[in-house]
């Protein structure tokens, strides 16, 4: 099941529970805009690539739109749509006033130099600049952009717009960036375990967790689990897994892994196949790499308890349902995976103000939303006798139809 369908069937079984009109429900599907954009560069070597890039802008009821931009061979627009459309109902859930909008280029990050890569963000912004802005549109860093990417972002956006820097989130500290965003969607997965740890009684202490994916998300995630009290017992990225049941050195790992590009070859633990870290018996299950990886075909392998999406849309409807079978809770990304676009709407808040917070307010103000979120979604879950998926999905959706109405049409 591809993306925008795997979204759209979350979407329309939270739509049928909360009962709502033909007319909004085709108004809430239906993005604001596509755009497509050719970003042709010469490359290193004298020769001409061209790239396609894309932007979706879903929905801007509730404020400005935003949503990462991120460079991999699989970006289409079929992932971007859906994507969009999450950060949609993923704003909602946490209730800061944003819509959801994605962009993205299809390329190789790895085999493009830190030139071209400059050359390549500046062809998108070319493209681009029209429809972003810090009260229209406001990318982000994603899978395969960083800090640096949005600098050239902020560069590129001023020549044809001024120095603005809330046209982007996660910027450089020096540009205008937020104390505690490189951590915030890891920061934010903890204390989004952590809550669901608290209603069910436990602790996250002494609880065993396996994570896939040791990019920005994973990483974080894993240290600071480990700095609570859990163990983090396996490890998988793009170069392989290692697993190690008395529990990994998390710190001696990043270090590891940030010399050598990946986990592969770590001494600290047992190497296994990368493809085998989501059936690796653990209490808790972080998805964080890629979207789609779970489904009816494999969710029956996972020997966790509880499953948290640090990825976008990581379980298909297919792998839910087997998972509800087998009574796996699972905390969805529109929530768990909040923290980025949390702290990404503190730093707009500090441009917009010209004021900087320190990173003990961020965190404090990132523990408390993620707290106020998961006390709605709870509710939401009750009242309505759902899933937290589902539970998450209403809850988005109500926001933003009672949003769309009070707009009105015109």
């Amino acid at each position: 099941m591809n993306a925008t369908d795997a979204t759209r069937e979350n979407f329309a079984r939270a739509a049928r529970l909360l009962g709502l009109s033909a007319r909004v429900e085709k108004q809430l599907v239906t993005p604001k805009r596509e755009v497509k954009v050719e970003c042709t560069i010469e490359t290193d070597a004298g020769e001409i690539a061209t790239f396609q890039g894309y932007r979706v802008q879903h929905d801007d009821a509730r404020g400005p739109m935003k949503g990462g931009v991120r460079y991999h061979p699989e970006v289409d627009p079929d992932e971007v749509g859906a994507l969009a459309s999450l950060m949609t109902w993923k704003t909602a859930v946490v209730d800061v006033p944003y819509g959801g909008a994605k962009g993205g280029v299809a390329c190789d990050p790895r085999s493009l130099s830190r030139r071209e890569l400059e050359r390549l963000t500046r062809a998108l912004v070319s493209g681009i600049h029209d429809i972003i802005g810090p009260d229209r549109d406001i990318p982000a860093p994603d899978m395969g952009t960083s800090a640096q990417t949005m600098a050239w972002i902020v560069d590129e956006y001023s020549k044809f717009h001024g120095h603005q820097p809330g046209v982007v989130t996660g910027k450089p500290i020096a540009l205008g960036g937020s104390y505690g965003r490189d951590a915030a969607t890891g920061r934010g997965l903890l204390f989004a375990t952590q809550n669901l740890m608290a209603a069910e009684g436990k602790s996250i202490a002494g609880m065993s967790f396996a994570v896939q994916g040791f990019g920005n998300v994973g990483s974080w995630f894993a240290r600071l689990v480990a700095e609570a009290g859990g163990v983090v017992v396996a490890v998988s990225d793009v170069t392989g897994a290692v697993r190690n049941r008395a529990g990994l050195d998390v710190d001696e790992l990043v270090e590891y892994a940030s010399t050598t590009g990946g986990v592969a070859g770590f001494t600290g633990g047992e190497a296994f196949p990368g493809d085998a870290l989501l059936a690796e018996p653990c209490d808790v299950l972080v998805p964080a790499a890629l979207g789609g990886v779970i489904t009816g075909k494999n969710a029956g392998d996972i020997q966790s308890r509880y499953v948290v999406e640090g990825a976008n849309h990581p379980i298909d409807p297919d792998g839910d349902e087997v998972l509800a079978r087998r009574k796996v809770t699972v905390l969805p990304d529109i929530y768990a995976n909040a923290g980025g676009v949390t702290v990404s709407y503190f730093e707009w808040v500090q441009n917009t103000q010209r004021y900087r917070w320190d990173e003990e307010r961020v965190n404090d103000e990132l523990e408390r939303v993620m707290r106020r979120a998961f006390e709605d979604l709870r509710a939401t879950a009750r009242r309505y006798s759902c899933d937290l998926r589902t539970a998450a999905f209403a809850l988005a959706i109500q926001r933003v139809a009672h949003a769309t109405e009070l707009r009105g049409v015109g």
